[in-house]
């Protein structure tokens, strides 16, 4: 599960490199993820998270333990 946000799920995408001549090759587009520790004060332990700059601000925004919760559900987070 590499490249993937434990979060939100973002993944590689694939476009095209377009020249000035407007010739295409095929290129990705990575998303910006980022291994990061967070405390989860519910079971007092921490947890290590590949998490993407969006999912790192929704877990700002929401909290971890629901950010979390909603993460499991959809699919995106077996374990943590």
């Amino acid at each position: 599960m590499s490249r993937v946000c434990q979060v939100t799920g973002k993944s590689v995408m694939v476009g095209n490199n377009v020249s000035h001549s407007k010739r295409r090759t095929r290129r990705k587009f990575y998303p910006n993820l980022f291994n990061k520790k967070f405390y989860l004060p519910a079971e007092d332990r921490w947890i290590t998270l590949k998490v993407s700059a969006s999912g790192i601000r929704l877990i700002n925004k929401k909290g971890l333990t629901t950010v979390l919760k909603e993460a499991k559900e959809k699919g995106f987070l077996d374990k943590y």
